[in-house]
């Protein structure tokens, strides 16, 4: 008998549960009675055969055989319509984070790839584990982003290491090594069992801006471990204060990882590809967001499937995003090409024209169970027009964070005509973060502390575009004086 998928986790400040998955058309859904238990809505049918979800006084409006859903008046599209079977309704998985999550008044984040369903503040690192074989011995590096407090303890046949989290977000393990027999997480504690026939481990842990890492260490038996030669724990630091009143202009950020799928972007000489480390630096980024700056982050994509441009726009614009960034790695036909660069939306005339005409309009129209809402509409494809001058000034802010960093150049900033810009409604660039193509920048892009020095850039630029005043709009040219004696 073929088993169902298995449930998604529901961590919240209440503790952990289980919400059950049922499939549909090969689609994964759950009862909204389900997450009734975690979320207070309220569902009831109207006379059009569609159903009506109150959600802290808000609603969403959904017909029975469309893909889309009226959430507090704005379309959200989903991956397959609302369904009822007997008396229970039952909704996609994505219906959650992106028609409930925007009425929730708390974070509401699903991370398809571990099967986690976040709800409000609490901390739920990524915890990456790499197993490498060091001839009979072996090196166990556990990575923990964002940097949360560590503490081990040594036993004769494991090592644990607990972690201050709420819950882990584990990633498969990677590697093996026949002095590991298993790595293991229960709760926030993460159990790493050596072989019987192991020797001694020794543990070091640091802590840095972006992860917290602790390395381990083993022997071949009957010889002393060596010590791992990772740089020692720099003394700490003040973080940066949180943003004043969570920012009230700028409270969801999108990170878009270029690439996907089938489609594996720029591939190094080396076997990088661009699809993977854009994605690894979205996930660093998005945790060192929300710790530090205390906003909603969202991803385009936050495991290797195919994204279509248009998919892409549209989650931003459905999570009604304040900031949006793309990220990207370059690639050219010759390998001396190098260096990072921050593009913005270029206009051609008519982008222009409705730049100078702001863009919006008011239209009624028609909501499910009669009447009219009012609402501001823009052509998609021009959405970006209102947008320019702030765009502008985040892509100086991303090029001004590139320079002076190690091993980095000055990040040109230009203006380009980007199609996965130009339906964005809110201030967006993309940052093509070197050159695959490039050997010394594709042995970067491998490196840890390459990758989070592209995060802290682009956490620093973030930072300042949300906390910082945006200057003055130049005066207006006088026009020049009429030449005397001329008519």
């Amino acid at each position: 008998m073929a088993q169902g998928p298995a449930p998604i986790s529901v961590v919240s400040a209440a503790g952990r549960r289980a919400l059950p998955v049922t499939l549909v058309n090969g689609q994964e859904y759950v009862a909204l009675d389900d997450v009734a238990a975690f979320l207070p809505l309220a569902v009831r049918e109207d006379r059009q055969g569609g159903v009506v979800i109150t959600l802290r006084g808000r609603s969403i409006v959904a017909s029975r055989d469309r893909a889309l859903v009226s959430v507090d008046g704005r379309v959200v599209a989903l991956p397959g319509p609302l369904t009822r079977t007997g008396n229970r309704w039952l909704a996609p998985v994505d219906f959650v984070p992106r028609a409930l999550g925007p009425l929730a008044d708390q974070r509401v984040e699903y991370r398809r790839g571990s099967r986690l369903l976040v709800l409000g503040m609490v901390r739920v690192p990524r915890v990456t584990t790499r197993v490498e074989s060091a001839g009979a011995g072996a090196r166990v590096t556990v990575e923990i982003v964002p940097p949360a407090g560590v503490m081990t303890v040594s036993e004769t046949d494991r090592v644990a290491i607990r972690i201050d989290a709420d819950a882990l977000d584990v990633a498969p393990v990677s590697g093996t090594a026949p002095a590991v027999a298993l790595v293991r997480a229960d709760q926030a504690v993460l159990t790493v069992t050596l072989a019987p026939a192991a020797g001694d481990a020794k543990v070091t842990a640091t802590t840095q801006d972006t992860a917290a890492r602790v390395v381990i260490d083993i022997a071949p038996p009957g010889q002393e471990p060596e010590v791992s030669t990772a740089a020692p724990a720099p003394a700490p630091a003040p973080p940066p204060p949180p943003l004043a009143v969570a920012t009230p202009g700028v409270r969801t950020v999108v990170i878009d990882p270029g690439h996907g799928g089938a489609d594996g972007g720029v591939k190094g000489a080396g076997g990088t590809l661009e699809k993977q480390v854009t994605l690894d630096v979205a996930k660093r980024l998005k945790s060192l967001l929300e710790a530090r700056l205390g906003v909603h982050v969202v991803l385009t994509r936050d495991d290797d499937r195919a994204v279509t441009l248009d998919e892409r726009t549209a989650t931003a614009n459905n999570a009604k995003g304040h900031v949006f960034v793309s990220l990207h790695m370059n690639g050219a036909p010759s390998p001396a090409q190098t260096g990072p660069a921050v593009f913005f939306m270029r206009l051609d005339r008519e982008g222009e024209d409705t730049r100078r005409e702001a863009g919006a309009q008011a239209q009624a129209l028609p909501v499910l169970g009669g009447g009219t809402r009012v609402i501001e509409t823009i052509r998609w494809d021009l959405a970006q027009a209102r947008h320019i001058e702030e765009s502008r000034r985040l892509a100086a802010l991303l090029a001004g964070a590139l320079e002076g960093r190690e091993g980095s150049a000055p990040a040109p900033m230009q203006p380009a005509p980007l199609r996965v810009l130009a339906g964005l409604d809110m201030p967006a660039v993309l940052f093509e973060m070197g050159y695959l193509t490039n050997p010394a920048q594709e042995k970067a892009a491998a490196n840890d502390d390459a990758r989070a020095a592209l995060v802290q850039a682009v956490y620093e630029a973030v930072n300042r575009f949300a906390t910082e005043p945006a200057p003055p709009p130049p005066a207006p040219a006088r026009p020049p004086a009429p030449a005397r004696g001329r008519r």
